[in-house]
């Protein structure tokens, strides 16, 4: 199942309403594909309102609002390696807030601190249910579904500061989208992320050092998640740098592909 979370746009009586949706066609052929409304929120068993629209007739948003993103450095060797870091001995987590969060027709807003922004393409995990201390057995009860994010990053800023709060959480630097899907197997899914239609990273979920259940037990020893939290599982090699007027889109196979402008910060 794939989850959207979409306004309607002008022309229709529903106009500027925001709700949760069932997505079905072929996203190969966007005029194929039309939302099926939802009540409420997505967790438990959705229902659905009967209403429908087409796929046009919709603006796709970020498809959840997270209370938190946890986020995993460095669980590719090849991208630390990139960057002339060892793979560490635990998992590295760190945050990025909700003003972060942009979805697939939003742009990334070049923050005027930096000159080196860059793409992190990444597989994301959206929480399902509230949860602690999860088992590795257990995982799979906790998540909802899957979706493609890009852990957008000014790599001069996290180089000078140290730390990654400024780096990776400027507003618009966790793009997520385009919708969740509910029924993937994440343990071997290529990654790719291309700038202007020239690819820029390949890889699969195969080569990270820890696996989303092993990251979802990790992380969850420390805090409680709560569902529509996001966890973003690392990136794979060949991170570089975006520029304004670029065009970067993050494709995970299974899921689709979330794409986004790089815009001057006005």
């Amino acid at each position: 199942m794939r989850i959207a979370r979409f306004s309607v746009r002008e022309g229709s009586p529903a106009a500027g309403s925001v709700s949760f949706g069932v997505v079905e066609g072929d996203p190969a052929r966007p005029e194929s594909l039309v939302v099926h409304a939802l009540a409420g929120h997505p967790f438990g068993q959705p229902q659905p309102t009967g209403e429908s629209y087409r796929f046009q007739d919709v603006r796709l948003l970020s498809p959840m609002l997270p209370n938190k993103i946890v986020a995993v450095g460095r669980n590719y060797a090849a991208h630390a390696a990139e960057l002339g870091n060892a793979v560490p001995d635990v998992p590295l987590t760190f945050f990025k807030p909700s003003t972060s969060v942009i979805g697939p027709t939003e742009s990334i807003a070049y923050p005027p601190f930096s000159s080196d922004v860059q793409h992190e393409a990444e597989l994301a995990v959206v929480i399902g249910r509230m949860c602690r201390e999860v088992p590795l057995e257990r995982v799979p009860e906790v998540i909802l579904g899957y979706t493609c994010a890009n852990d957008v990053t000014a790599r001069d800023v996290q180089q000078r500061e140290g730390q990654w709060a400024r780096a990776k959480g400027f507003d618009t630097a966790c793009p997520l989208g385009p919708w969740i899907e509910t029924d993937l197997d994440p343990s071997d899914l290529a990654i790719t992320c291309t700038v202007n239609g020239e690819l820029r990273q390949t890889g699969r979920t195969s080569l990270m050092v820890r696996s989303v259940a092993e990251l979802i037990v990790h992380i969850s020893e420390a805090m409680t998640l709560l569902p529509g939290d996001v966890v973003l599982t690392g990136t794979p090699a060949g991170v570089g740098p975006i520029n304004v007027g670029d065009e970067v889109a993050v494709t995970v196979e299974g899921i689709g592909t979330l794409a986004n402008k790089v815009v001057k910060r006005g």
